[in-house]
């Protein structure tokens, strides 16, 4: 299925997706019903994601790998690596500072009004404290093995560096057979990428079904200034992230945007970044951004440049402290701020992380963790928003570090490719990212 094909398929799946929920949730005759018939809609939307999930360890694993034998000499790692953990909490701490300018702004949750909570309310979330020992502590694997088995993209990009290491050091003497293993792995885990996207239109019709047949349209009304504030938050998120974009890449960064809206689009209509992931690595080396740079930079990216999820939790913590009528203070506000920027770079590959990270951020500011219960039934809505923003960033990073490394072909540029490559060489140019017709 070629790029325009899919993409508009997608479109149409979106659109299908919203008018089959309102049917089905106008029709059931109670709530009991409704969840009922979304669940069917929900078990295809599932086992599209698991498909996804299915294809993210090893692809996350090959590419990286990959990425770090390809480099030129071991300075290059470091100094890649450097540049992107740089972009990554420079991008951070403006996507929580927006978040907590606009909350501030246009206050969403202050006409609401309501009274504290009974002390003992909870939620069905775990709300242990989070902290940075227990970062640092997650980001080690136990076992290769529990971490892909779970998708947890740290824990893997960690194994995945001490391995790639590991091979660039013993490829002159036992090491070739291996890359060429490795980088026969990543043509084929692309090849099998091509083969799930198919069902991409599929996936995304059932999510949206799925969510508007429970909840029905009207949702958005209840809390459409809430919706809309985030949204207006993103949009300026949004700016920004291109605004930096374009200092670096000039005008190819509109190029740049035309070749992520599938990703975007798919990342913002299933609410998750693993289904974006595979895609984003394809329009990347089209956009010119040399695999070995893109093997490396976008796992971490998934694992530290989250910069919807960062907005998101800003602003969903103060909407609740706004809601219950909540002062938080200027410093306290600033305390906010550091402490979800360490917090939850632990909670990537976390199903719903920035849930999680604000239940367990609530009651650490005096906040009643019932709180969470106003923002979970619209939460599928801006986790869509937000998801797609972290393909945005991270797309954006990804092209820019290339720029800054030589390694985006293109205007200006000249990558002439060898002669004849060599079994170890990753290729520049992966031929099976082309999607199957």
């Amino acid at each position: 299925m070629k790029l325009n094909k899919l993409t508009t398929w997608i479109g149409v799946a979106l659109v299908l997706g919203i008018g089959a929920g309102y049917v089905c949730h106008s029709i059931a005759p109670d709530a009991a019903s409704a969840k009922e018939i979304g669940s069917y809609f929900s078990a295809a939307a599932d086992i599209f994601l698991r498909l996804v999930k299915m294809i993210i360890a090893p692809l996350v694993f090959a590419t990286l790998v990959s990425g770090i034998v390809g480099m030129s000499d071991g300075k290059s790692v470091g100094r890649i690596g450097g540049r992107a953990m740089g972009w990554f909490v420079s991008a951070s701490l403006v996507s929580l500072f927006l978040g907590l300018m606009w909350a501030n702004l246009l206050e969403p949750g202050k006409a609401m009004n309501l009274p504290l909570p009974d002390a003992h309310a909870a939620t069905h979330l775990k709300t242990s404290s989070l902290n940075f020992k227990d970062f640092i502590v997650n980001v080690f694997p136990k076992s290769v093995f529990d971490a892909m088995a779970s998708n947890a993209v740290l824990q893997i990009v960690v194994f995945s560096l001490f391995f790639g290491f590991a091979l660039r050091a013993v490829r002159d003497r036992a090491g070739e057979a291996m890359v060429s293993a490795i980088d026969g792995l990543v043509h084929v885990m692309i090849k099998v990428t091509d083969y799930v996207m198919l069902f991409a239109p599929i996936g995304v019709f059932a999510a949206i079904a799925a969510a508007i047949t429970v909840q029905g349209l009207g949702v958005l009304g209840t809390f459409a200034r809430f919706i809309g504030s985030f949204y207006v938050g993103l949009s300026s998120l949004w700016l920004v992230l291109v605004l930096a974009g374009y200092f670096v890449l000039k005008g190819r960064v509109f190029r740049l945007l035309g070749l992520v809206k599938e990703p975007t689009l798919i990342a913002f209509s299933t609410a998750s970044s693993e289904a974006a992931y595979p895609k984003t690595m394809e329009q990347l080396e089209k956009f010119g951004v040399k695999s070995e740079v893109t093997g490396f930079v976008l796992p971490l990216g998934y694992a530290f440049n989250l910069d919807g999820s960062m907005m998101y939790q800003a602003f969903a913590v103060l909407f609740v402290a706004q809601a219950y009528g909540v002062d938080m203070s200027f410093a306290t506000q600033v305390s906010l701020l550091l402490f979800l920027m360490i917090s939850s770079k632990g909670m990537a590959g976390v199903s719903r992380a920035s849930l999680v990270v604000v239940a367990a951020t609530l009651p650490m500011f005096g906040l009643p963790e019932a709180g969470l219960l106003l923002i979970m039934g619209v939460d599928v809505f801006l986790d869509m928003g937000r998801t797609a923003t972290n393909v945005i960033g991270n797309s954006l990073a990804t092209s820019v570090i290339a720029k800054w490394e030589g390694k985006l072909a293109g205007e200006g540029q000249t990558h002439e490719p060898p002669a004849a490559p060599s079994a170890v060489e990753v290729p520049g140019r992966l031929r099976a990212l082309e999607p199957a017709a």
